[in-house]
């Protein structure tokens, strides 16, 4: 008796604990090889900016036209993003995304001229676009609930080591060279999509869709992949049943449209979820992000020595949020990262400020300098990354793909505007363009403070039906 009693409890503390598998580990490998292929895309044009202007013979409006292409691209890839991941399924969609890569990478490092290099650029953004989505659906739908927030943000850690790569292999190679770096983890991803299972609820939802009646072989697929994900002698009964029920509980109308999410009960969830896309879009990193050389020869550093720190330094900061994400939660890691995202576009506009009146002029680029390395470091650790872990968890299944294009739409579009934005408001004013970025960040503390809520150690099931309850 007192053996049974042991072993259930060891069974609870298993099923508390979650189970790390081989196939649940390999899985979420072969599903961030698109991330670390979009932060090669996202990292790209800094390092490249001065000889491609310079083979191609591009003016500053064209470069510009190039940086925020990518962004224009996601916002197209973002319109769809939901429909083929929910049509399609997980796999196939982020199969389509690395092939899509691929081709953009190809594109690019061919180009001879504007059109190819902006084409392979589109194609780049319009995957991005995709996998911004599945990616970190796909995640969350496979993890057990107290690994998922770590896992969901690797997302955002293989983002940073992509552009970490282009940005110091930039350094050394031609931008040819650089586009053809892009292209291992695609084929990678390319050939590892066909051994990880597809997302269990992703199988229960298209079952419960069906208009024919559940097929015994239909539940013993998406069992199967549950099985295989958690491990072959664990009991997956009673997660299997809550994903069942809930599942069931939103798909009994067959007809969903992309209106049903702007019902009253989802409304609290889209206000958080489009709010926080807009306020990481609209907080200046993909500014100082894809023109990071510019900016510091701007401040009077060097962009060789700034771009390399930089691309350093976002590391350390991802790998910490990716292990203190389900230790401490969402929140906690949001607000600490508005606040150094405040304080260091705060600096940087001090510091063109003192430039621009010829004041402190030796220590101002040293100011530049800490407020773009605070910046690097704490963005990856919180607004860069965990609206896509929200915009992962707070949705039920009946409408997390159109929910998901909608939040992927404001993420491009806020990011869009900033890239393309940033050369010209640099020309207008450069202290006055950080301290646009330093008032949005502010909101951004604020904005979590109030209305965020806290996911960590709650199944998917548990957040839903909490969230359509506020």
């Amino acid at each position: 008796m007192g053996e049974e009693v042991e072993k259930k409890l060891l069974d609870d503390i298993d099923k508390e604990k979650g189970n790390v598998t081989f196939v649940l580990v390999f899985s979420i490998f072969i599903a961030v090889c698109g991330s670390f292929s979009g932060g090669c895309a996202m990292g790209y044009s800094s390092p490249v900016q001065s000889s491609i202007v310079t083979d191609l013979e591009l003016s500053t409006a064209q470069f510009s036209i190039f940086g925020s292409l990518l962004n224009i691209g996601g916002l197209l890839g973002a319109l769809v993003c939901g429909k083929i991941t929910d049509h399609f399924g997980r796999r196939a969609t982020m199969w389509f995304s690395s092939l899509l890569y691929l081709t953009g990478w190809i594109a690019i490092a061919c180009a001879q001229g504007a059109l190819s290099l902006d084409l392979g650029r589109l194609a780049l953004g319009f995957a991005n676009g995709i996998i911004s989505y599945a990616m970190p659906v796909y995640i969350a739908e496979i993890t057990p609930k107290n690994l998922r927030g770590g896992s969901v943000l690797l997302h955002q850690l293989m983002l940073c080591s992509g552009i970490a790569v282009v940005f110091l292999a930039g350094i050394i190679t031609s931008w040819q060279i650089l586009a053809l770096v892009g292209t291992l983890p695609c084929l990678i991803q390319l050939v590892g999509i066909y051994f990880i299972p597809e997302s269990p609820r992703w199988l229960i939802k298209t079952q419960q869709s069906s208009e024919l009646p559940v097929l015994t072989s239909s539940r013993k697929k998406y069992e199967a992949a549950l099985q295989r994900l958690r491990g072959k002698n664990v009991d997956i009964s009673d997660e299997a049943d809550e994903i069942r029920a809930h599942t069931e509980a939103f798909e009994n109308n067959v007809n969903h449209k992309f209106s049903d999410v702007f019902q009253k009960k989802y409304a609290f969830a889209l206000i958080v979820c489009l709010g926080l896309m807009a306020l990481s879009g609209f907080g200046g990193a993909y500014g100082i992000l894809f023109y990071a050389n510019s900016t510091f020869e701007s401040a009077g550093l060097s962009g060789t020595v700034g771009s390399i720190a930089m691309g350093l330094i976002q590391l350390p900061p991802a790998v910490i949020g990716v292990l203190l994400m389900d230790k401490f939660g969402r929140r906690p890691l949001l607000m600490f990262s508005a606040v150094g995202m405040g304080i260091g576009t705060l600096s940087l506009a001090i510091s063109f400020s003192f430039k621009e009146h010829g004041l402190m002029t030796d220590f101002s680029p040293y100011l530049a300098l800490f407020g773009i390395l605070l910046f690097a470091a704490t963005f990856p650790l919180g607004m860069g990354g965990i609206p896509c872990v929200i915009m992962s968890e707070i949705f039920p299944i009946n409408t997390k793909g159109a929910a998901g294009s909608l939040a992927t739409v404001v993420s491009f579009v806020s990011t869009w505007i900033v890239s393309y934005a940033f050369n010209f408001m640099m020309d207008w004013s450069s202290s006055g363009t950080f301290f646009v970025f330093a008032s949005v960040n502010v909101c951004s503390l604020l904005f979590v403070a109030k209305l965020v809520p806290e996911t960590k150690g709650q199944t998917l099931e548990e957040i839903q039906t909490s969230v359509m309850y506020k």
